[in-house]
């Protein structure tokens, strides 16, 4: 499936009409409810959207700015492309070429993208799903019974929301858990892994702290970006040091 192109309004009317960066957020929220102005001035950034400039410095957006946008929001939202692929995809648009085509979004639980040597890619961990798992839809979707979902709980595995959903990760978790049970791996032994993990959540929290306490406008954003590429290189390392290790047994 070819990605439609971003829509630029007529000339006339873009020529008309320009917006501030808080009509723009307005524009987009609908479609978009958790991009923030620190996302825009993020992108703009990464040179995704080129907004024209007042004399006294105010940013001023274009329809076609705002359709850019919706572009690059949508296929980070749709189809987890990084942001280097959106912008191969902008500058073949703007070439006057079409994008290359990309897998068509069918309604499947959404899975860890992985690379091709198997390990998370940093777009796995930008990933924002809407799944809102209920207990007994986890359970029969997962595979699991009761008592090992209760056994996940109890030792911090799993975790609901305060609605008593659960999302994809916590799919993911269960399924895992089910897999490595019949290797005879209890919930129990799984702690490790969790205070593992924790240890690398605390570690990559306080790399990233200065980032998030930047006094520029896209701090937030460029924080978000160094996680998720910090993630993914932290679980390629483990992943290697596992396999390393392995072959010494």
């Amino acid at each position: 499936m070819v990605p439609a192109r971003p829509d630029p309004a007529p000339r006339s009317v873009a020529a008309r009409e320009l917006f501030n960066i808080g009509q723009v957020l307005d524009l987009l929220r609908e479609d978009f409810p958790s991009v923030t102005i620190s996302k825009i001035r993020f992108l703009e950034e990464q040179g995704l959207i080129k907004p024209e400039r007042t004399p006294a410095g105010y940013r001023k957006f274009a329809h076609r700015d705002v359709e850019r946008l919706r572009y690059v929001l949508r296929m980070q939202r749709d189809h987890y492309l990084p942001l280097k692929v959106i912008g191969e995809h902008l500058d073949a648009i703007d070439s006057g070429l079409a994008p290359p085509p990309i897998e068509p979004v069918v309604p499947v639980v959404p899975q860890v993208q992985l690379g091709a040597d198997g390990v998370p890619t940093p777009e796995s961990f930008r990933r924002r799903d809407q799944v809102r798992l209920s207990r007994q839809e986890l359970i029969k979707i997962s595979g699991i019974d009761e008592d090992l979902l209760t056994a996940l709980e109890g030792f911090g595995l799993i975790v609901g929301s305060a609605t008593g959903h659960f999302d994809s990760d916590a799919l993911v978790v269960a399924q895992t858990a089910r897999e490595l049970g019949d290797f005879g791996i209890e919930p129990r032994h799984l702690r490790a892994f969790k205070a593992a993990a924790d240890r690398e959540v605390g570690l990559i929290g306080q790399i990233v702290a200065p980032v998030r306490r930047g006094r520029d406008a896209a701090a937030a954003a460029r924080a978000e970006e160094a996680v998720s590429e910090i993630a993914a290189l932290s679980v390629k390392l483990h992943a290697t040091l596992v396999k390393a290790g392995l072959r010494r047994l």
